[in-house]
Order: C-alpha cells, then sequence, then structure tokens
C-alpha cells in the first residue's frame, strides 16, 4: 500500500534538512500526544504547560523567528512542524501556532528592545505563555469596530473591554491586547497578573476541545506606557499577525487530513462486508483516490507558498488566503468522507476521524472565515472592495 503523501514521491520535494524536522515532530507528536490526546479530548482539557516545556526544549515555540532563544527556521521546515502537530490534533497545533505566530510574533515584530527581551526568551522556552487577544464578543470578522478602547492617563494607559475565544488565555502570562485609542489601534503587552485583566475558560466546546480557550475581560486595567507595543499603529499590524498564523494553517490542516485518510485506508482495508475488505469496491476506492488527489494537491499549494516566502521574505495576503481557503476546505471535506468509511465506527473516539473533523470545523472558522479568505481574493482579481456590500 502507499502512504497518502507517497502517492506523487512529494518527499522528494524537500530537503534532508526538512525531512528531518518533519520526522522529529512526527516522532514527538507520535510519542507525546497521540497516546493521550482522545483522553484530553472526551475530558476537554490538556496540560498546556508541560506540553510547552517540551515544544519549548525541541526549538518548535517561534521556530520561524530569529533571536532571542527562537532557531530561525524557514518557512517550509515550519509549516512542515505545523502539519505533524495537527496530524495529532488540531488544538496541540494551535498551542503553537498561537505562541509563536500571534503572541511572539506581535512581540518581535512590534515590541521594544525592553519587551523583547523580557518575554520572548521565556516564551520560546515554554517557560512562559502567551495569547492573543483580537476577538471580540460582538467583534469576529471586523475588528475594525472592536469596543475595546485604551485612554491616556498621565504617563499610563488604561485598557477597558473584553475578547472572546482566545487560545491559551486561561494559562496565559503574558496577553497582547489590541484596543482602539483615540490615536487608532494599538497593541499592548498585558502581564496577566495585573489588576482588572481577567481570563475565563470557555467550557462545554464540540470542537478543539484539547485546546484551552477563554473569555478575557479587561477592567480598568492600568499599564505604563512601555506597555504598549511601540512599532504597531493601526490594523495593520494585528492583520500581519493574522497572516503569520494562517500560514500555518496552511500545512496543518493538511496533517489532519493525512491523518484521515492513513485511519480510512487502514480501516477500508481490513474490514470486511459482503465476503472482502471494503477497500475492494469500487465506491470506497473512488472515495480514496479523490481524497489523495486532493491532499497532494494540498501539499504542493503549502509547499509553492513556502518556498515563496523563504525566497522573497514574506506572501501577499491574498496568496495566504488562497492557501488557507482551499487547504482547510478540502481537510474538511476528506475528514467527512474518511467517516463515512468507517461508517459507524467513524463517531468513535477510537479513531480519530471524528475529532479531525469536530476540530476542523473550528479551524474552518478561525484566522479568517471562508467568506473572509474569499471576498480578499475577489478583491485582489477585481480591484474592489466587497466587505462592506
Amino acid at each position: 500500500m502507499t502512504a497518502p503523501l507517497d502517492l506523487l514521491d512529494l518527499s522528494e520535494l524537500l530537503s534532508d534538512e526538512e525531512r528531518d524536522i518533519r520526522d522529529l515532530v512526527r516522532r514527538v507528536a507520535d510519542d507525546r500526544v497521540r497516546p493521550q490526546v482522545a483522553e484530553w479530548y472526551e475530558q476537554g482539557t490538556v496540560p498546556v504547560r508541560d506540553l510547552a516545556r517540551e515544544f519549548g526544549k525541541l526549538g518548535l515555540l517561534g521556530m520561524h523567528l530569529e533571536g532571542y532563544g527562537c532557531v530561525g527556521a524557514s518557512a517550509v521546515q515550519y509549516g512542515l512542524a505545523c502539519m505533524e502537530l495537527e496530524a495529532a490534533d488540531s488544538g496541540v497545533r494551535s498551542l503553537v501556532s498561537v505562541q509563536g505566530s500571534l503572541a511572539m510574533f506581535a512581540l518581535h515584530a512590534y515590541g521594544s528592545d525592553e519587551q523583547k527581551q523580557r518575554w520572548l526568551p521565556g516564551m520560546a522556552a515554554g517557560e512562559l505563555i502567551g495569547c492573543f487577544g483580537l476577538t471580540e464578543p460582538d467583534h469576529g470578522s471586523d475588528p475594525a469596530n472592536m469596543s475595546t478602547r485604551a485612554r491616556r492617563d498621565g504617563d499610563d494607559w488604561v485598557l477597558t473591554g473584553g475578547k472572546m475565544w482566545i487560545t491559551n488565555a486561561p494559562v496565559a502570562d503574558v496577553a497582547v491586547i489590541w484596543a482602539r485609542a483615540d490615536e487608532g489601534v494599538y497593541g499592548f503587552a498585558v502581564p496577566a497578573d495585573t489588576p482588572g485583566f481577567a481570563a475565563r475558560e470557555i467550557r462545554h466546546k464540540m470542537s478543539l476541545r484539547a485546546s484551552s480557550t477563554g473569555e478575557i475581560t479587561l477592567d480598568e486595567v492600568r499599564l505604563p506606557g512601555s506597555a504598549r507595543l511601540p512599532g504597531a499603529r493601526g490594523l495593520k499590524a494585528p492583520l500581519s499577525c493574522l497572516t503569520e498564523a494562517r500560514f500555518g494553517i496552511i500545512w496543518g490542516a493538511l496533517g489532519a487530513a493525512r491523518d484521515c485518510l492513513h485511519t480510512a485506508i487502514d480501516y477500508a482495508t481490513s474490514r470486511e462486508q459482503f465476503g472482502r475488505p471494503i477497500a475492494g469496491f469500487q465506491l470506497t476506492q473512488a472515495k480514496l483516490a479523490d481524497m489523495a488527489l486532493e491532499l497532494q494537491k494540498g501539499f504542493l499549494l503549502a509547499l509553492h507558498l513556502g518556498r515563496r516566502r523563504d525566497a522573497a521574505g514574506a506572501l501577499r495576503p491574498e496568496q495566504v488566503s488562497v492557501g488557507k481557503l482551499n487547504n482547510v476546505r478540502e481537510a474538511i471535506a476528506i475528514a467527512r468522507q474518511c467517516r463515512t468509511i468507517l461508517g459507524g465506527n467513524g463517531i468513535s473516539g477510537e479513531y480519530p476521524v471524528m475529532r479531525h473533523a469536530n476540530n476542523l470545523e473550528s479551524v474552518l472558522t478561525y484566522e479568517g472565515t471562508s467568506e473572509i479568505h474569499q471576498l480578499v481574493i475577489g478583491q485582489a482579481l477585481t480591484g474592489l472592495n466587497a466587505f462592506a456590500g
């Protein structure tokens, strides 16, 4: 039998170093995450700090950043790590993405030297946990109208408002909070022990259950002027952080899809009905072939974007939107189709397929819904902004 991503020998497109990193992260996911993730998912808990320390020792946190304890990996290397982590669970990849591509990237790109020295080494080591507060209860896809406010009071800033669906918030040591001031949107590095800051765990999730998700309230949170990220002013700053995180999702979703397809192939070749394995029936093989085809295409797209980013240093937002829209959409379709191959067993926690499918429902929505990415692409094609129409 051929493994899903071996159909076109796509590993040959990777360097030896890239394959080594992929294999290392795969081993870590196999050893540390897979044996327990079904239980974490069922219980709605995850040992964030333990995992962060282990990932930090391997250089996986902020791995694509330079300095401050970060290893300075390439975009493709980072993408491959995301793919292997999400093959184990989307929630675990989200932990790494939010820590490195949102919170750490914001501090790295827009923070002062003092802020970088204070937070980044500990975050890279997994000793400190960060979160990224942009989404609000009433403002998800429309951050320009955020309600959280920052007002000056002498040399201090005072933050008031709330953030919702914030990964890592309940366990975070520092929150990167975006708020609207008279001068525009600013970012702040807010220590979690600041009076007036509170983060409550969001319970009863049906998706990303092996992930710590919180609601942040900011009740007259007083910060010194040094807490503001000096390089961040306007929405361009937080949106650039989202673009950074979306790149990891392009790769990560492929991991979830690959794990579903691998599970479906193993199941179909061993499950017998009508006197033979169901993998021997034409309808089942048609499903497997179509899913494998989309997986190959998604990998080639992710690799193309990664190579472009490594060569040019950045990708245009619409290029990232193409990758996120396509790969998450195809991944969730693969997960749902694999569930049909497993029949009734497809809903059992004994297999990872339904867990991946449920997780991908969140991945489909966060870091920009499919509709938002369609509009980003549409604007690039037409030159017309349809967001408000």
